[in-house]
């Protein structure tokens, strides 16, 4: 994710080009920008181009195609939101859960308090490998109720650990830890670790519709195809720079929702996964008065770009 003042107007231009989605727009941009050149110069030194289009239809087609533009841009940033909001719920759920835990608790019950720091951060990081590319297992710490090495056998983590938890609930209920009324309120936080991980998983495995996401993306090239071709009689050589203009406006929206429609990529706009599940574990560790593990994983990757 891009860390940047919103304020400082200058120095977001100056960077704008250190984007990866910058460089590919600048790069159809250009594209763009050649046809209209080829267009301008046939209509020039070889014969007269005229398309039967009017320009106030014309005008209105761009207004249609700016709707529909508004409309998925404003589906993808839903998506990314509820993302961002289901990442904060887990961060909530786990926080009230280790609050929870270290007063039921005794003080002294090093074994347990050890236990639940881990298995709560094991969640979250699995969580977000399992949202991403796979589970990074030098994240994970080692419990004393399931090794590694039998979790990678496992088809969904997360729920493997979520179904540890439970156990270990029961446990502490057998041992007269947690009484009837304490293992109800465990159990609603518990559910709420798996509401998280299905809204996630919803998430990430609906997509926007092809069709949808097809049908504005041919729109768009038909609009920026036919630009130069109706408005080269009135504007001539101008037309060259409004081609690029429109191109850079319309591809570039275009752009920005394919990027930020799948919030837990790896993408420079993305959520920060790594960051959030790396400070949900610092957090159960601190609340429930247990040491970090020197070796529980390896150094968090940098997923915050400051731009200053």
């Amino acid at each position: 994710m891009i860390i940047y003042d919103a304020k400082d107007w200058f120095t977001a231009i100056r960077h704008f080009h250190t984007s990866y989605v910058i460089r590919v727009l600048l790069q159809r941009v250009a594209y763009v920008t050649g046809y209209g050149v080829a267009v301008t110069l046939i209509d020039q030194y070889l014969f007269n181009l005229e398309v039967p289009i009017d320009g106030i239809f014309f005008s209105l087609l761009g207004i249609l195609l700016s709707l529909l533009l508004v409309f998925r841009t404003n589906t993808a940033y839903d998506r990314f939101w509820e993302g961002r909001r289901q990442w904060g719920s887990l961060v909530n759920t786990s926080r009230n859960l280790a609050v929870l835990l270290d007063a039921l608790l005794p003080d002294d019950d090093a074994r347990n308090r050890r236990y639940f720091a881990s298995a709560l951060s094991n969640f979250s990081l699995a969580l977000k490998g399992h949202l991403r590319t796979g589970v990074e297992w030098t994240d994970l710490i080692e419990t004393d109720d399931e090794s590694l090495e039998s979790l990678k056998r496992r088809g969904h983590v997360p729920s493997r650990i979520a179904a540890l938890l439970m156990r270990r609930f029961q446990v502490l209920k057998q041992e007269r830890l947690v009484g009837d009324a304490d293992l109800i309120t465990l159990r609603l936080y518990h559910q709420a670790l798996l509401d998280i991980t299905g809204a996630c998983e919803r998430i990430k495995k609906t997509p926007i519709p092809f069709s949808y996401s097809f049908f504005i993306k041919l729109f768009i090239t038909l609009y920026l195809l036919l630009m130069p071709l109706v408005l080269v009689n009135t504007y001539e050589s101008v037309v060259i720079i409004a081609s690029a203009l429109a191109a850079y406006a319309l591809i570039g929206v275009q752009m920005i929702g394919d990027e930020i429609e799948e919030p837990f990529g790896l993408d420079c706009n993305d959520l920060p996964l790594n960051q959030i599940a790396h400070t949900i574990q610092r957090n159960m560790h601190d609340i429930l008065s247990v040491e970090m593990p020197v070796a529980s994983g390896v150094k968090p990757e940098v997923e915050y770009t400051k731009v200053n």
